[in-house]
């Protein structure tokens, strides 16, 4: 519901997302939604309500630009309005007759959803061989080149503490003719200087969405104290910077003089890159062009006049997205990088797009190895485990495996992939066997491998070690619905035999016994059993001094 309002926002009222007046409302939902609204019904139940919880949220959290109205004067706004609004939406429901047995053949889904819309690809990315991501390090220092991001901290730098915008621009023509010199843009021949700098805006918009910015006051913005150490030292916080700002690859699309003419090309840069990706990472940019154009014009009925209005409607698509790391242009070819195609899985991530995207196995660490085998068939992971063998020594390998398990106690199926994956490697595995020993989660599956392969000297597994290793298994299979877990309770045994299992088993410090015997005693179908594992929860909970 807020979306196509925000984006009508920015188009015909403000250029900051952010900044609302009461007068924006009418022109933006009465006048334009009933032009552009895909679902009117909908719209006429839910706009108005949505807008005013955005608005709530955007006053609530600091993100409403402090030259907006007040809070309460544009709510005040929408319920003047709302009348007229769901009378603007009724008169669409009306004019729009559709008829249902025949809007499958007529109206084709993917030229209603956009230009940007990804669904339409779902079938194709989903058959798409392994896509290999590269190692954070190494995306992170690609991320420390952006130029964009350079450029709107240098910008937010410029803007400094306490600067009061205005309410029809945010900048005056002098202050903008020194942010278009801060940031290396040209100062155009065009007046009034705000509607003729789409670039800086832009800019703008970036430095808020990498949090550079940051409203301070009624009518101010200050730069965030951060801002100044980009490129950051650290590798996490440098990735989660730059996916703060992966949205702005929406600022490459084409900004035309009629909103209209916008309109039928947004989405551009989206489709751009999903295409990239489809084809392996490259295509030439000739042959992107022309599909393209095609698709903008099957897309709208403003898309062949919007295209060629704009000229050249990919220059500003390749310049923002080269700008923003993602992609390379050069000898007629456009080509996304490793930042790019890392940022093209987490776009289509967002859109609950599935892609089979992995790191690469130079890249792979056990703990990625671990993560990632737990989720894939067998002989997948089977596959992924020789090569990532490949590039190491056994023993070394054997180390990293266990150190990665011995990371998260609470994690029973990582330290389970590792052992199975460790003991695959026989005697070799028995130095990283014996250092795994010193872990109390790993101490049962060292005992048991070393028990196996007869090393001298090496301990009996004990009781305990066995309990553990159940509690595993049960935490396991918990986690795949109560019929498998009911199904492996049943494995220990007759209900008596469980019992007995239940009045010992609550001593052993597995991070997840109070829950498993919670569990066993709401699902099991024995009342013996649900009973004595309520005995055994008890007990465990005094011990841990979390008795009720």
């Amino acid at each position: 519901m807020v979306g196509p309002a925000a984006l009508w926002h920015r188009l015909i009222a403000r250029d900051d997302v952010h900044l609302w007046k009461r007068g924006d409302l009418r022109p933006v939902l009465v006048e334009r939604m009933p032009q552009v609204v895909e679902d009117p019904d909908t719209a006429a139940d839910g706009m108005i309500p949505a807008v005013r919880a955005y608005l709530t949220f955007l006053s609530e959290t600091g993100r409403l630009a402090k030259d907006s109205d007040d809070l309460d004067d544009l709510l005040d706004g929408l319920d003047a309005i709302e009348d007229d609004f769901v009378e603007a939406m009724e008169e669409v429901i009306g004019e729009r007759e559709w008829d249902e047995e025949d809007e499958d053949e007529d109206l084709d889904e993917e030229e209603v959803e956009g230009l940007g819309d990804f669904e339409p690809f779902a079938d194709e990315l989903a058959d798409l061989p392994t896509i290999r991501l590269r190692p954070d390090a190494q995306l992170a220092d690609e991320a420390r080149a952006v130029p964009l991001i350079s450029k709107a901290r240098d910008l937010a730098a410029w803007v400094g503490t306490a600067r009061k915008v205005g309410e029809e621009t945010l900048l005056s023509d002098d202050e903008i003719c020194e942010a278009l010199a801060i940031v290396g843009l040209p100062e155009p021949a065009e007046r009034p200087l705000a509607q003729a700098v789409p670039a800086l805006w832009n800019l703008w918009n970036l430095a808020v969405d990498l949090e550079f910015l940051t409203p301070d006051g009624e009518d101010t913005v200050s730069v965030d104290e951060d801002t100044a150490a980009w490129p950051f030292e650290n590798d996490e916080d440098v990735l989660d910077a730059w996916m703060l700002g992966l949205h702005s690859v929406d600022y490459g699309d084409p900004e035309l003089d009629d909103d209209d003419l916008t309109l039928a090309l947004s989405g551009l840069t989206r489709a751009l890159l999903v295409r990239l990706l489809l084809a392996g990472g490259e295509r030439p940019l000739g042959e992107l062009t022309e599909e393209l154009s095609e698709a903008a014009a099957e897309f709208d009925d403003l898309g062949a006049t919007a295209w060629a209005e704009a000229g050249d409607p990919l220059a500003s698509v390749v310049e923002w997205l080269t700008g923003y790391g993602m992609v390379t242009a050069d000898a007629g070819r456009v080509r996304l990088t490793p930042l790019g195609t890392e940022g093209v899985v987490h776009l289509l991530d967002d859109d609950d797009i599935e892609v089979d995207a992995r790191p690469a196995i130079d890249a792979m660490t056990a703990l990625d190895l671990l993560s990632l085998s737990a989720d894939l068939p067998e002989e997948e992971a089977d596959a992924e485990f020789a090569a990532w063998m490949k590039l190491r020594d056994p023993a070394t390998a054997a180390e990293e495996l266990l150190a990665a398990a011995a990371e998260d106690e609470a994690d029973a199926l990582i330290r389970v992939q590792a052992a199975s994956l460790v003991g695959s490697l026989g005697p070799v595995a028995v130095p990283a066997w014996q250092e795994a020993l010193k872990e109390a989660s790993l101490r049962p599956y060292a005992a048991t491998h070393l028990a196996q392969l007869g090393v001298v000297g090496a301990p009996e597994p004990s009781q305990s070690d066995t309990h553990w290793l159940i509690l595993d298994m049960w935490t396991i299979s918990a986690g795949l619905g109560t019929p498998e877990f009911v199904s492996s309770l049943h494995d220990i045994g007759p209900a008596p035999v469980l019992g007995n299992l239940l009045e010992v088993i609550w001593k052993v410090p597995h991070p997840h016994v109070e829950e498993l015997l919670e569990a066993i005693g709401e699902a099991h179908p024995d009342r013996q059993v649900a009973k004595a594992a309520k005995r055994a929860l008890f007990k465990a909970r005094s011990r841990s001094g979390q008795a009720d």
